[in-house]
């Protein structure tokens, strides 16, 4: 049994990488959005259609770097040296020589596509392999740690600078190879940082017995990469080979901004929950508690964010992108209703691999690409709109699985956890009441802008007020969370 002490410290933890997970993933957001927002009014739709299938290449041979090996540091209870430079060196290793398959086999990718401006781009964006080799361990040891302040550092040193050299090189008139000049910058960073922020070196403490241990751990891991790959990335590749690449370029754009909330929201929090949850999976109960807990106060952010863009997409695009993106509009509308069913996965799936259930999340992956595969080779042929609506359609009908894993493994009492959705739903829904108000009696008085600050203001305002009056218990919750974040703002400052 954990002493009150350690309960105490482990919650304190908890507290703190939630904090700077936040610094890391709002300020990185944030930057990215900006340069994100400066980059589409420069560049054309056939540009980021064009980068995008670029990048379904280097993110499907991304999976074969890591084989998992981070996610099982971080979820061991007891770790040593030899596991860790057993990790780091095949990693390295792994990565070097896709590195250099990746670069003779860009002209493959090429063909698929029938794009050969492709070549070069790839050849370029496969330096990234090498650099993940070498911060994949590193960053998993920081993580295992809970030292997420240093990790925000470094992803906010990283992101800055890539979203410079990416804006300058625009400007200069480098086209796509802005967008390539930004990741490939940004990786850099990372790892220069990375390095001089950690204290752990790599030694030279090969075990075979303990690279068999990780495989068994990380094949699970990588299997399931691969699996979501196809499940994420499916929807481009049918887009870009049968649409062309105007149309994933509309697509790209609705998709990144759904990625962008995605990881501000629910990503922050699933971050930190996957320590937290592994180092609980002895005390059944806390664990339950903590999963409980988690995943109410994440779902006070996500329901309202995720349920008002479809009624503020159309101002949000024309203010921040311009009117030569209006087709992004529908598919963001469409895309943003994933939003709950992802917080609802995202957590069981933290719960899963935390008790050493890799598989069980496996073979769920499994059934949500094959089914999303099928419905966007079903439906490509009507447009970017259907398949976003298939994606949305997909994850409704496949929600009881998940819940049904989960309930399996920590034995939740359904009704209970369906009761956590509740308080956000309703206060949620009187949000966007209030916002499709505002633009029904302002829409013909106010500009774009305008109109979208004055919903939005109105619309938080009824949220909180809603809120505080059907559940003040949990509100207090709230207030006192965020007091405790701000005393430790201020003791930072």
């Amino acid at each position: 049994m954990e002493s009150p002490q350690n309960s105490s410290n482990l919650r304190e933890k908890a507290v703190k990488s939630v904090f700077w997970t936040a610094i890391e993933s709002w300020g990185r957001q944030a930057i990215s959005l900006v340069v994100f927002f400066i980059l589409a009014r420069l560049l054309s739709p056939e540009t980021f259609g064009l980068i995008a299938l670029a990048y379904i290449f280097i993110e499907f041979v991304q999976i074969f770097v890591d084989q998992g090996f981070s996610v099982a540091i971080i979820q061991r209870q007891e770790i040593d040296a030899e596991h860790l430079d057993t990790a780091f060196w095949t990693t390295l290793g792994i990565s070097v020589l896709l590195t250099v398959l990746s670069i003779a086999g860009a002209g493959l990718a090429a063909d698929l596509f029938k794009q050969p401006q492709l070549i070069p781009i790839i050849q370029c964006l496969s330096i990234s392999f090498a650099l993940s080799g070498l911060s994949s361990v590193q960053q998993a040891i920081l993580e295992r740690r809970f030292a997420f302040k240093s990790l925000a550092i470094r992803s906010l040193l990283a992101v800055s600078v890539g979203g410079i050299v990416g804006v300058v090189m625009a400007f200069l008139h480098f086209g796509v190879w802005s967008l390539v000049g930004q990741q490939i910058s940004s990786s850099l960073v990372q790892v220069l940082v990375l390095w001089r922020v950690s204290d752990w070196r790599p030694g030279f403490k090969f075990s075979a017995i303990h690279a068999k241990e990780l495989f068994t751990f990380g094949i699970n891991i990588s299997a399931f990469n691969i699996i979501n790959f196809f499940n994420r990335r499916a929807d481009d590749l049918l887009i870009g080979y049968f649409l062309g690449l105007v149309a994933l370029g509309y697509y790209s754009v609705a998709y990144k901004l759904l990625q962008v909330m995605m990881q501000v929201l629910i990503a922050t929090t699933t971050k930190v929950a996957l320590p937290i949850f592994s180092r609980l999976q002895g005390e059944p109960e806390r664990l339950l508690n903590a999963f409980y807990s988690a995943t109410q106060f994440t779902s006070l952010l996500v329901f309202p964010v995720f349920l008002c863009v479809p009624v503020l997409a159309t101002e949000f695009i024309k203010v921040f992108f311009g009117e030569q993106w209006v087709q992004s509009i529908p598919v963001l509308q469409i895309l943003s209703l994933i939003g709950p069913i992802h917080l609802i996965f995202f957590y069981n799936n933290s719960v899963i691999l935390a008790l050493g259930k890799p598989s069980w999340r496996l073979w769920i992956q499994v059934i949500n690409t094959v089914t999303n595969v099928v419905g966007f080779a079903l439906v490509v042929k009507w447009g970017i709109v259907a398949v976003a609506s298939a994606y949305v359609v997909r994850g409704y009908v496949l929600l009881p699985i998940s819940l049904l894993a989960i309930n399996k493994i920590i034995k939740i009492n359904l009704t209970n956890y369906l009761r956590l959705y509740i308080v956000p739903l309703v206060a949620s829904v009187a949000m966007v009441a209030t916002i499709l108000a505002t633009k029904y009696f302002l829409g013909t008085f106010l500009e774009a802008w305008m109109l979208l600050a004055t919903s939005l203001l109105f619309g938080i305002s009824i949220y909180i007020f809603i809120l505080s009056v059907i559940s003040p218990k949990l509100f207090r919750k709230v207030l006192d969370l965020a007091e405790s974040l701000n005393i430790k703002i201020k003791k930072k400052v």
